[in-house]
């Protein structure tokens, strides 16, 4: 005859530990522990509960309460002082470096008006699930799990919100269900507006990498976006120069359309760590535009987002794991 511990018993194998039964009129009521599964596994350990469990003699209904210890994740914000500098590539392809480093990565695309994560990642046209008010971040095929504004609208429809808005779209996005993801990657909009405000006052994160090209005029809205973060005590973890030398296909001889050492000269002079360069080359951008982010493979730009991705690594490994 099936009781609560014949329930448990069958769930052993299964949950290992995880799952505690109750049994009363035919239905099977099981609180399950998710704590550090990821949503994929979480999903298909219900499945298999349901199926074990409905299966016994008496049951005529299961129902599945998933639990989970509230785990402090740690946020890295990739920022810039202006657009079109290559941050949100730069975010994308630091988030890979840093999974295939052995970190347990999600990416918060946190550039509430201009989301490009979704076609960066390849997964353009896919909407994130909820569950109970939650969102469930969309899965990526390099590991990365995404949650994405871009996730959420129509790809060629318009975001006008006002700051409070846009703030409590951050939330949504931050507060995700990320099961196993011990570090979140975000991607913030251009400039020190609104969102870097609320990111800054409600999302603390652990530090801050900082994009730029070499030329003056980045450099100088480079400056903006460090002193923001430095006002709010968060650490600079260090400069990015991306965009830094241009290779010919044809002569292979290498130009600097915009400047080179800015961001490194830049970085002495303001004492904070120059994580590295990433060269302009139009295989990057093209990989890109396909969903296909160099750091997940060993094409062009490759060894620079790894090596950006193992210093920012180390950084965290000093200052709280």
């Amino acid at each position: 005859m099936t009781d609560k511990n014949t329930i448990e018993a069958e769930l052993a194998p299964l949950a290992a530990g995880r799952a505690t039964a109750r049994f009363d009129e035919g239905r099977a009521s099981i609180v399950l522990d998710v704590t550090g599964l990821s949503n994929e596994v979480r999903e298909e350990l219900e499945g298999d509960i349901r199926r074990v469990v409905g299966a016994l003699p008496g049951v005529a209904e299961v129902r599945v309460l998933m639990t989970s210890e509230r785990r402090t994740r740690r946020l890295v914000a990739v920022a810039s002082g202006k657009g079109g500098v290559g941050k949100s590539t730069v975010s994308a392809n630091l988030a890979i470096a840093l999974s295939r480093a052995g970190r347990k990565v999600g990416m918060v695309d946190a550039d509430i008006y201009g989301p490009s994560q979704p076609r960066l990642l390849g997964v353009e046209g896919v909407r994130p699930k909820a569950r109970e008010k939650t969102l469930i971040p969309v899965e990526t095929k390099f590991g990365v799990p995404l949650l994405s504004m871009g996730g959420l609208i129509a790809p060629d429809q318009a975001i006008a919100w006002r700051g409070p808005m846009a703030g409590g779209a951050l939330g949504q996005l931050v507060d995700g269900d990320w099961g196993a993801c011990e570090l979140l990657v975000l991607d913030l909009p251009p400039g020190t507006g609104d969102v870097q405000l609320t990111m800054i006052q409600k999302h603390k994160p652990a530090g801050a990498v900082i994009v730029s090209t070499p030329q003056d005029l980045a450099l100088i809205d480079a400056r903006r976006a460090i002193d923001l973060f430095a006002k709010a005590n968060i650490p600079i973890i260090g400069l990015v120069e991306n965009m830094a030398g241009y290779a010919c296909p044809h002569c292979g001889e290498v130009s600097d359309p915009f400047g080179r050492g800015g961001a490194e000269a830049a970085a002495a002079e303001l004492g904070i760590p120059f994580l590295g360069r990433i060269p302009l080359e139009l295989a990057i951008r093209e990989a890109s535009d396909a969903g296909e982010p160099p750091a997940a493979g060993n094409g062009p730009g490759a060894a620079s987002f790894a090596e950006i991705a193992g210093k920012v690594d180390g950084w965290l490994k000093q200052n709280g794991g």
